[in-house]
């Protein structure tokens, strides 16, 4: 795809991706502050361009921007991006928000946490309060609707994604794949480690908003008793 030349902001860029889309490119490193900073031109966009806007999709990185070409014309969208990515960003580093998530951790709703204890030499209680004791930037949200990519996970208990994935992985079972971190939002397969589960439902397409956080966010895990887990409508 053509680069567009970008006169501001010097590690930023923007190509275009078809004749309905243009993608932003902040940085090409996995970045905290990056993904508030896209999380916060995401919003800005959103407000500008609501009359041509179709979609505005959000990644570690990037933002993908698609417009109706019957209203506008990447020419038009591309200046309104510039003009925002000249914006100060202090305030998408400093405001975001601070989603809690409740997690039963136990090997029976977790059966990789042993496993992830003895390769990392720790004791389950450690990689419980290992696993607690960060909070976790949401980077990308994908793979489904509400699944967020949350990083980074502490390298004492950072493990490899399984070598054969699971069939079925549970509704709310909390993993660690490498340096990430996540949350099944509904049953489906996957090959991430399994250490716990969250009651809570994180994709509710008859609520609005949708998911409980975005691309920006960020996430802190508490650890929860067996009989809480199950009142606060979790299932074994």
């Amino acid at each position: 795809m053509p680069q567009l030349a970008l006169p501001s902001r010097k590690e930023a860029r923007i190509e275009v991706a078809g004749e309905d889309a243009l993608i932003i490119y902040l940085d090409d490193f996995i970045d905290n502050n990056i993904s508030k900073e896209i999380s916060q031109l995401e919003n800005r966009l959103a407000e500008e361009l609501s009359d041509c806007l179709v979609d505005l999709i959000p990644s570690y990185v990037s933002l993908l921007v698609i417009f109706d070409p019957l209203v506008s014309d990447y020419y038009a969208v591309k200046q309104s991006i510039i003009k925002h990515l000249t914006f100060d960003f202090t305030e998408a580093i400093t405001n975001n928000n601070i989603i809690e998530l409740p997690v039963y951790y136990s090997p029976k709703s977790g059966p990789d946490l042993k496993n992830i204890a003895k390769t990392s030499k720790l004791s389950v209680d450690e990689v419980i309060k290992i696993h607690q004791e960060k909070t976790y930037q949401v980077f990308a949200i994908g793979f489904a609707p509400g699944f967020a990519f949350l990083g980074e996970v502490d390298a004492r208990i950072a493990t490899p994604r399984l070598a054969t994935p699971r069939a079925k992985v549970p509704k709310g079972s909390v993993a660690i794949a490498d340096q990430q971190t996540a949350i099944y939002p509904e049953q489906s397969p996957g090959g991430w480690n399994l250490i716990g589960l969250c009651p809570l439902p994180l994709f509710e397409p008859n609520v609005k908003p949708h998911i409980p956080y975005q691309v920006g966010d960020s996430v802190k895990f508490t650890a929860i008793s067996k009989a809480r887990f199950l009142t606060l409508g979790g299932q074994l």
